[in-house]
């Protein structure tokens, strides 16, 4: 993994990104300080990327509005893959189970994905928790699919079969010998769900049945800014370009960590490259 320069450099990144958002908050102004004779200042020295329609930092609240579209992000991606993992799992594994579950998540994937989040937000009130509950249940279903796929490709290898021979019951063989092989290809999709997640808590900020303001995240800084695309562009630009960058950056980790993890996709990788060096 080390060797790979594009993992190392995206990670690196957002690993960079992470640390401002954790630590520069405490050396910019506070996200709630009004100014309304400095408001809609363009990008200077005394604010490094303008203020808003109300006079506040812009810079500041990017930097908070980080920390709760990155940690809100972060926490739909734990538990959508968590919940994702066990019924991938139990599905694949457990046949019995995979009739009931499977078409239990293929009428769940028939909504839009969207759509089923919005419904959800408006039904239970927009809050954090009925964000992290809404893009919980829509993800949930995409991460099951991919990980039973894994799981029956590794249950009819030979040494599963040959582990159940030896009298090892179903649910250790599933912990043991299933678990870890599919456990690569899950934490690649970890990083893929993180980025879809990361669109989704900005779409939905941006409709406001998110976190609602004053709090800032990303979305409904675009959201108050749009009205300002005109005269203030930059207030809708930067968190747009960060929300782009920070999804982009989790999209080449993504690709990147399956190179470094599925043979195949290496084996395939260092071909394209030799083909491009012969010609």
């Amino acid at each position: 993994m080390r060797r790979n320069r594009t993992l190392v450099l995206a990670t690196g990144a957002l690993g960079l990104i992470v640390l401002i958002v954790l630590v520069l908050p405490v050396f910019l102004p506070s996200v709630s300080a009004t100014d309304p004779v400095h408001r809609l200042l363009p990008p200077s020295a005394a604010h490094l990327l303008g203020t808003d329609s109300y006079g506040r930092d812009v810079a500041s609240r990017l930097v908070s509005g980080g920390r709760a579209s990155l940690g809100l992000s972060a926490l739909i991606t734990v538990c959508a893959a968590a919940t994702g993992l066990v019924i991938g799992l139990v599905s694949g594994f457990f046949r019995a189970a995979d009739a009931v579950l499977m078409r239990v998540m293929d009428a769940w994937m028939s909504f839009p994905a969207i759509i089923l989040a919005m419904a959800l937000a408006i039904s239970l009130g927009a809050s954090l928790w009925t964000e992290l509950i809404a893009l919980t249940v829509i993800f949930t279903p995409f991460t099951a699919r991919v990980i039973r796929s894994r799981v029956l490709a590794v249950a009819s290898r030979a040494y599963i079969g040959a582990a159940r021979v030896s009298g090892m019951g179903r649910w250790k063989t599933l912990l043991v010998h299933v678990f870890p092989n599919v456990l690569p290809l899950a934490l690649v999709q970890v990083v893929v769900l993180a980025a879809a997640a990361m669109l989704v808590d900005g779409a939905m900020s941006f409709l406001g049945l998110g976190i609602a303001p004053p709090t800032p995240t990303w979305g409904n800084m675009i959201a108050e800014g749009r009205s300002y695309l005109v005269t203030a562009p930059w207030l809708v630009v930067v968190p747009g370009v960060t929300i782009m960058l920070c999804v982009f950056l989790l999209n080449l980790v993504g690709s990147a960590l399956r190179q470094a993890v599925d043979p195949r996709a290496r084996t395939l990788h260092e071909l394209q490259r030799l083909r491009t060096r012969t010609t």
